[in-house]
């Protein structure tokens, strides 16, 4: 057979091609690495999840006049859950709550009512409704502003707690949130409340949740008073009432959809400390979502329907989050697979070391949501679902549908 026998040339040709993908794909996957080092160590620690409520809590001497203001649309299913946790609050000091309630169809304000005559000795409950939205607001910040202004109507309201119909509190939730805000000096403190992880898809979907919520704002990084990072969880948050009047008040975000971060932002620019934490396991200070997401459709729109308003309603920031999800998440198990298939150790190890960092980075979230080791495995298909529903945030976006919530669009 001669050299220019046709037989041999595919043979040769195979192996050459496949050690040029295999030589793009290594490079890639380095990349990658050198991206969840990065991640790992220099951003704010964001994997870890021992911030709990602010240390060295006291309970002040003088306890402070809270208001606590539940804006609530269509909730009637849920606050049979939650409202009965606030109403019950072992609270030293004077404090009631607000619901709001926003125009709902479902008789909202007549189970809150039902539900407060349940608990003769809670704290005082008041219904009201709020004007008729107008142009420039979200409903729910619109019917907070209603909230905050009926409750700051007399001089003697210092902290408001700001928290969804949906999240159901411990009887010590309030006491420690103000011990906590009286002992460090701060302006806002709040808690991400502990989502619910029933359903299968519930399971997968939420705990990576919180975890790409903590990558793009640090807990520890918001929390440093030098900081640009702001961050809040808009389901418990203990706001002063005066740093909110320098913060330009509600009207100051009055058009934000991801309204918590917004006000976190606005607090600290005027020159509040805030501070950020995960909620506490224990009953009594428990912080949770009872709001039941029971397959994928739901969750789907949950992340949707905010996913790019987060990104500003930007093509170029959606170009780069696409590339970056699937470069930081995508690549590490694709390189592994890859590397096993051909035999290329040096893509394999690569690839397994990406994605091993990016399983230990996950570990500690899947063990605050009481998930198994192994669970963390699976980031990479749930990133993939995230970077679709990220997608679809932007197409629903330009078809007039974006940020869509209980009959009103964004």
């Amino acid at each position: 057979m001669t050299l220019a026998d046709p037989a041999r040339l595919p043979a040769q040709a195979v192996p050459l091609r496949q050690t040029a993908g295999v030589t793009v794909l290594t490079g890639v996957t380095g990349l990658s690495l050198l991206c969840w080092l990065w991640l790992t160590c220099c951003q704010g620690l964001f994997w870890r999840t021992d911030l709990r409520l602010p240390p060295d809590r006291t309970d002040p001497d003088r306890p402070p006049e809270v208001a606590i203001v539940v804006p609530a649309r269509d909730e009637a299913a849920v606050l049979p859950l939650s409202l009965p946790g606030l109403l019950g609050q072992k609270y030293l000091g004077r404090a009631r709550v607000i619901l709001v309630d926003d125009h709902s169809s479902d008789g909202t304000a007549q189970v809150a009512r039902e539900l407060a005559a349940e608990i003769p000795d809670g704290l005082p409950l008041t219904v009201t409704t709020p004007p008729p939205l107008p142009a420039g607001w979200t409903g729910k910040l619109w019917a907070v502003r209603h909230g905050v202004e009926l409750a700051c109507e007399t001089g003697d309201v210092e902290l408001l707690l700001l928290t969804d119909a949906d999240i159901a509190h411990g009887p010590q939730t309030l006491a420690a949130l103000v011990a906590g805000a009286q002992a460090q000096g701060l302006d806002l403190v709040s808690q991400m409340a502990r989502l619910r992880t029933e359903t299968g898809w519930e399971r997968l979907i939420v705990p990576a949740f919180v975890y790409f919520f903590a990558q793009l704002y640090p807990f520890r990084r918001s929390n440093h008073p030098g900081s640009r990072t702001a961050a809040a969880a808009g389901g418990c948050s203990l706001v002063r009432r005066a740093a909110l009047e320098r913060a330009g008040g509600v009207a100051a975000i009055r058009g934000a959809v991801i309204d918590d971060v917004s006000l976190a932002r606005a607090v600290k620019r005027a020159g509040g400390r805030t501070w950020l934490g995960l909620a506490e396991r224990t009953e009594t200070l428990a912080v949770r979502s009872v709001r039941p997401y029971p397959g994928l459709a739901p969750l789907w729109r949950m992340v949707s329907r905010s996913a790019y308003a987060q990104l500003r309603h930007s093509p170029p920031l959606l170009l780069g989050t696409v590339l970056g999800l699937a470069l930081i998440y995508l690549v590490p198990p694709v390189a592994t697979v890859a590397g096993l298939a051909t035999g290329a150790w040096p893509l394999l190890a690569t690839g397994a070391a990406a994605w091993a960092l990016m399983t230990a980075t996950y570990l500690p979230m899947t063990r605050y949501y009481d998930r198994p080791a192994p669970a963390a495995l699976l980031l990479p298909f749930t990133a993939l679902l995230y970077l679709l529903m990220t997608v679809d945030s932007a197409v629903q976006h330009y078809r007039g549908r974006g940020a869509a919530w209980k009959g009103r669009t964004y």
